[in-house]
């Protein structure tokens, strides 16, 4: 079954480049970000560790906790950080996950359960291994996204909707298209006009159903 929005997402323990962990407990009351690649040692997947690296104060800013996770092992995570850094300028310090028998992969629906790794296998043969999961310290899925191996991810666009999530659990709001922090941000539907008016001030009423008001966390 695929993961779904506000669900629980599988616990594990697994081996890192930075030691075991059990996934729950490493998550702690944070936030993380699962970020998941076919194979290391592969280009597009390189670029994309080295934006997280150079992320890394701002997801602290947020209490964000990111891990990576890739099907090869323990040894060849810690020699690719190497070229991370190098291609990056900036040191991989977060841990990623050695899912060598793919079990996290699958947990996670980003694998068929009969997936396997042929010899000789291929970047091809792990693909769909291309994921990125924000959750919540409820352990909860906030959001996941997947992107095919020949598009980048855009971390800034994760960083956005971290953003987005953690006023919307703060406030009680939503956030329009587009919306970055200190933007108005939308009234639920369920909220009546004399609870908005007393919880948020005054706001815009564009129609009954779409009211906007300033970013409470501003």
């Amino acid at each position: 079954m695929s993961l779904r929005i506000n669900q629980v997402v599988p616990d594990f323990e697994a081996e890192t480049s930075e030691g075991p962990i059990k996934f729950h407990d490493w998550i702690g009351d944070h936030w993380a970000i699962l970020f998941s690649h076919p194979k290391d040692f592969t280009p597009v997947c390189t670029t994309e560790f080295g934006a997280v690296a150079q992320l890394a104060d701002e997801w602290a800013a947020r209490g964000v906790k990111v891990i990576g996770i890739s099907v090869d092992g323990v040894e060849d995570h810690r020699k690719w950080k190497g070229d991370i850094g190098k291609f990056a300028g900036a040191e991989a310090t977060f841990p990623i996950i050695a899912d060598e028998k793919l079990e996290v992969s699958k947990a996670y629906d980003m694998l068929p359960a009969d997936a396997y790794l042929p010899d000789g296998r291929t970047p091809n043969d792990t693909a769909t291994v291309r994921s990125v999961f924000i959750i919540g310290p409820d352990k909860q899925l906030k959001l996941s996204m997947t992107y095919p191996m020949n598009v980048g991810r855009n971390f800034a666009e994760v960083l956005r909707a971290v953003d987005a999530l953690q006023a919307a659990s703060k406030h009680g709001v939503a956030m329009p298209a587009n919306w970055e922090r200190g933007r108005d941000v939308v009234i639920p539907a369920t909220v009546s006009d004399a609870d908005a008016k007393a919880k948020f001030g005054e706001f815009t009423t564009h129609f009954p159903y779409l009211r906007m008001t300033k970013d409470p966390s501003a």
